[in-house]
């Protein structure tokens, strides 16, 4: 165990020591997560599996999955961006349980990475690459580095919870309906102020306190983290566009006024 604490030290992840065995005890929950829904999603909506051909089915329990993650780590968000020792040395502080938190992020992307990479056929190369760069973005942080602002990122899954039941709701056959016009707007609005506005913002001063402590940085974090929060913020003002598209084309103004 000393020399894998040593290999971590040189690796500048330190902190991992203590977070390795949720890491991989969350991609194994994962996975059992991924086959208890093959055994009890079709029992529980037989009607819509019966016509589920080819990925559709592994499609849902992949749903399933990262509705269960979202639900956890968009939780434990809240409680970090809450923690006092965090957001006094909001780039280099460590709480042991915040980082338990990103660890069981490491662990569904390690899930999801395997995932795209079984199922490359159906989900290509930019859910593999998804993977990776959500994997490496977390695991960087048990240098530690940016335990606080790692929540901004946790936060966006808010939105995904929503975007995962519209999902749902086209499989159960309830496309169209008030409920899914209910949930669209909700959609529309916490992928708006969580990633857009409150994520913006966040990253400003994310940066802001990085810079102050530029010196200590080492280059690898500047790419990971540089690339992935810039490429991510114009992919929120892309998705959001194209959501709102999505929303007008299924739901038409005269649709809309019915439901009023």
């Amino acid at each position: 165990m000393d020399t894998f604490g040593s290999i971590l030290d040189q690796l500048s992840l330190s902190t991992l020591r203590y977070h390795w065995q949720t890491v991989l005890t969350s991609t194994v929950i994962f996975a059992i997560i991924y086959e208890m829904s093959r055994i009890f999603s079709p029992v529980l909506f037989p009607k819509t599996f019966q016509f589920f051909k080819g990925y559709n089915g592994p499609n849902w329990h992949v749903h399933v999955v990262s509705t269960i993650h979202c639900l956890v780590v968009v939780t434990g968000s809240f409680f970090i961006f809450a923690d006092n020792t965090l957001n006094e040395d909001r780039v280099n502080g460590y709480v042991r349980w915040a980082a338990d938190i990103y660890s069981i992020s490491c662990g569904y992307f390690l899930w999801d990475t395997i995932i795209a990479i079984y199922f490359y056929k159906y989900q290509g190369i930019s859910m593999v690459l998804h993977g990776i760069v959500s994997f490496s973005v977390f695991i960087f942080s048990f240098r530690p580095f940016i335990n606080y602002y790692g929540a901004i990122f946790l936060m966006y899954e808010l939105s995904t919870i929503f975007l995962n039941f519209h999902w749902f709701m086209d499989k159960l056959g309830w496309t169209g309906s008030l409920i899914q016009l209910v949930n669209g707007v909700i959609l529309l609005l916490t992928f708006f102020f969580a990633r857009i506005v409150f994520g913006t913002y966040m990253s400003y001063q994310m940066w802001n306190d990085i810079y102050a402590v530029k010196d200590d940085v080492p280059w690898r974090y500047w790419i990971v983290y540089g690339g992935g929060n810039f490429i991510t913020t114009c992919l929120n003002v892309w998705w959001f566009s194209q959501m709102v598209s999505m929303l007008r084309k299924r739901f038409p103004a005269k649709e809309t006024a019915k439901h009023k």
